[in-house]
């Protein structure tokens, strides 16, 4: 897919590439015709882009010690929620519930990007990651992918990179 040039981005772009702009990283936007009946909102996405599950990651919100924290893990598996927690040196954590997690990031469930949230939250990136050159991870909506670099991601996001992924 090709590049939108930064002007693009800034005036049609989602927080997530507005953020990316401005911060002047390398990324690249996959769009793509979401089907509302497909099960799997990133694995929908992995399909439609051609791309190696492993390499497209789902952003999930977890609620730990009553606390929301972001959790970035490969379509193909799940999120280790004890993992999680440990990861930021919590104790309990539980799926959020979907309208909060929707009104603190900005973002609709199925579109929720680790990037330009409404409202920073603690991220955690499965450290799998690291173990490709690009990634790909919600650009903001149903339909919208970003590919950059994890090491992009983790410092845009001021992640933390542990084995928070379960495959």
């Amino acid at each position: 897919m090709a590049k939108k040039s930064k002007k693009q981005q800034q005036s049609g772009g989602t927080p997530a590439t507005v953020a990316l702009s401005a911060a002047g990283v390398e990324f690249t936007v996959h769009a793509y015709e979401h089907d509302p009946s497909h099960p799997s909102y990133g694995e929908e996405a992995a399909e439609a882009m051609g791309v190696s599950p492993d390499r497209v990651f789902k952003t999930l919100v977890a609620d730990v010690d009553g606390a929301l924290v972001v959790g970035v893990v490969p379509v193909a598996g799940t999120l280790d929620l004890k993992a999680l927690a440990a990861a930021v040196g919590g104790k309990r954590a539980a799926m959020a519930d979907p309208t909060l997690a929707e009104r603190t990031t900005g973002y609709v469930r199925g579109g929720i990007s680790p990037l330009g949230q409404r409202k920073k939250l603690p991220t955690v990136l499965d450290d799998s990651a690291l173990g490709h050159v690009t990634i790909c991870v919600s650009a903001g909506r149903r339909g919208l992918e970003v590919e950059l670099a994890p090491e992009d991601l983790a410092k845009l996001t001021g992640a933390v990179t542990a084995p928070v992924g379960r495959g």
